[in-house]
């Protein structure tokens, strides 16, 4: 069974950093890429960034792309999600998503991810 867990959110004032982990069980690890997403109130869930299963390949979304790194540590199952410069904006609910299969292919879609943490919340002051 894979289990996702999400750490290291919390309240910061804008313009401050934060770094998201993802701790992953169930699978192996290196052989699956992994998403991270988000969701505002009242918002659908969107996409942020994602990385294949080596790391050699990173895709993020417009709104973080410059400020926002996603990374792995196969050693560890565990995926990265740093964040710079957070906007009020930011603030979300953060999810990190593991891919259902072998593959790469439209990273920004959820449909291809069929696993779920249970999210981190980012908060981001004005």
């Amino acid at each position: 069974q894979v289990q996702l867990i999400e750490s290291g959110g919390g309240l910061v004032q804008a313009g401050a950093s934060l770094r998201l982990s993802c701790a992953a069980s169930g699978r192996t690890f290196s052989s699956y890429g992994m998403g991270w997403f988000r969701q505002a109130p009242g918002k659908e869930r969107e996409f942020v960034a994602a990385i294949d299963w080596s790391g050699g390949n990173q895709y993020y979304a417009d709104t973080v792309k410059g400020r926002f790194t996603i990374s792995r540590d196969n050693a560890k199952n565990t995926v990265y999600l740093q964040m710079n410069r957070l906007r009020p904006e930011d603030t979300a609910v953060y999810y990190c998503a593991q891919r259902e299969s072998l593959g790469f292919h439209w990273p920004a879609l959820s449909q291809f991810y069929a696993y779920w943490g249970q999210g981190t919340q980012v908060t981001v002051s004005s």
